[in-house]
């Protein structure tokens, strides 16, 4: 018997998710921007602590950016029907697995073995 999933509770949750997502990505866009030393308000190690601030905020808009793509791969998938399946057996994934994150592609087993 295959389960009926709530498609519309999943694209919510993908959307609002998705939506957090881009206004974090807007509020720190500055943080991944040139650094620039100001001689006049700054010590020896100031330069190195803003460069590692900016590595640090690089690294976090490359996993949102990540996390972007699953959601809109996620989202593309309810729209053509093939939501709730792993995209690497074919098998279903486990509704409480879903439910933990609506953006994940695999099944448990397939996630197990390596698979994304």
């Amino acid at each position: 018997m295959t389960r009926k999933l709530d498609l519309d509770k999943y694209a919510e949750r993908l959307r609002a998710r998705r939506a957090e997502l881009l206004k974090a990505q807007e509020e720190t866009e500055a943080d991944r921007g040139t650094v620039e030393l100001d001689q006049t308000t700054v010590g020896r190690l100031s330069r190195m602590h803003a460069l590692q601030e900016q590595a640090t905020a690089l690294a976090t808009a490359r996993k949102r950016e990540e996390e972007l793509a699953r959601i809109d791969a996620a989202l593309k998938r309810i729209e053509e029907g093939d939501y709730g399946y792993c995209l690497v057996c074919g098998e279903e994934i486990d509704e409480r697995r879903l439910d933990l994150d609506p953006s994940l592609p695999t099944c448990i087993d397939c996630a197990r073995s390596g698979h994304r």
